[in-house]
């Protein structure tokens, strides 16, 4: 009788080329296919799913290039937002832009014809409706997509992509908040907690004293404070990586003034960002965003901490990225030097 356990394979050719290798092996029924110098195998529950996977493998390899030419750019975006996005922190962002994708015309491109110049007309068609700077992320967005389109799948030689011009990035942003515009939103967004849109502002005060950013806040739990010591935690944040982040007395109070929530301040990315959006529209404030108030603390806490420290509460693993938020004036720093 022969036996159910794996065997050597033997495999069939046919003009020289070598049979899928359909055989029992502990129980289950492998496939085995050798193609172009590539070795696949996968096991299956029945004899016939075993010869479907092999039938389709073996057309994939043998006509590759033609049935890649023949997918359009849409088709490669779903595949990456339905394999790659779900295990990125950046899965939500990245869904909205394949998204809003659907409506531009290079989503119905074929790879066979997806070429640097369809890449530079989408760009320049980009930049008349938004930033360079969202430009840039989007075609780093973009770039990875056709990576893992080559690297992975196998569907394309080369990223047109590498060849493309990005638009120059913008400097930094240098907007603090100043004292009447804390006024004007503090009046706008009134003092009633238990509405978002003075939660939103709150958010924003809680934000000038520790230098979070708006998604660790929203997220932010009770079981990751510690308001006897001061301390919040943060597990997930931007860089992939824990920290602790420490409570100025200040910022233990706006957390002890609000209705008890959890998630702490009650407040969703999308509503943070809408919410905030309507105070400072009904404050007449205008160029100021909800992230300028890292800038702030950033720039503040400089004064109380050394570099080292600063850059451990605020997670950047680079020093050189605090320059980047930090817009401490050169009149405010004439007068530190008396």
């Amino acid at each position: 009788m022969p036996s159910d356990s794996a065997q050597t394979t033997q495999w069939t050719t046919r003009g020289g080329i070598k049979l899928a290798s359909i055989r029992r092996d502990r129980g289950k029924w492998r496939a085995e296919i050798f193609r172009r110098g590539i070795r696949k195998s996968k096991s299956f529950a029945t004899k016939q799913q075993a010869k479907d996977w092999a039938s389709r493998t073996e057309y994939l390899l043998d006509n590759g290039a033609t049935v890649a030419a023949r997918m359009t750019f849409g088709e490669v975006l779903e595949r990456y937002a339905r394999e790659v996005s779900p295990g990125k922190r950046g899965r939500q962002w990245e869904e909205t832009k394949v998204n809003r994708l659907r409506r531009d015309p290079i989503w119905h491109v074929r790879l066979g014809d997806l070429d640097a110049a369809a890449f530079s007309d989408w760009r320049d068609n980009r930049l008349t409706e938004v930033s360079a700077a969202t430009v840039l992320r989007e075609m780093n967005f973009l770039s990875a997509v056709m990576s893992c389109a080559r690297r992975d799948w196998g569907l394309i030689g080369s990223n047109p992509l590498s060849d493309v011009r990005r638009p120059k990035a913008p400097p930094p942003r240098d907007r603090l908040p100043t004292p009447d515009e804390f006024e004007r939103l503090a009046i706008a967004a009134g003092d009633d907690l238990t509405q978002t849109r003075a939660r939103a502002f709150h958010a924003f005060l809680f934000a000038c004293e520790t230098a979070m950013r708006a998604g660790e806040i929203c997220g932010l739990t009770w079981d990751r404070l510690d308001l006897d010591r001061r301390v919040a935690r943060l597990d997930r944040t931007k860089n992939g990586m824990a920290r602790a982040v420490p409570l100025s007395t200040e910022a233990v109070r706006l957390i002890q003034a609000l209705p008890h929530a959890d998630p702490v301040f009650g407040l969703s990315s999308k509503t943070l960002d809408a919410s905030f959006r309507k105070a400072r529209e009904m404050a007449g404030v205008e160029g100021l965003t909800f992230h300028d108030s890292r800038h702030h603390a950033i720039t503040q806490l400089s004064k109380k901490l050394d570099v080292l420290a600063l850059a451990r509460v605020v997670g950047h693993k680079n020093i050189s990225q605090l320059m980047t938020y930090y817009n401490e004036g050169a009149e405010e720093l004439a007068r530190r030097l008396d």
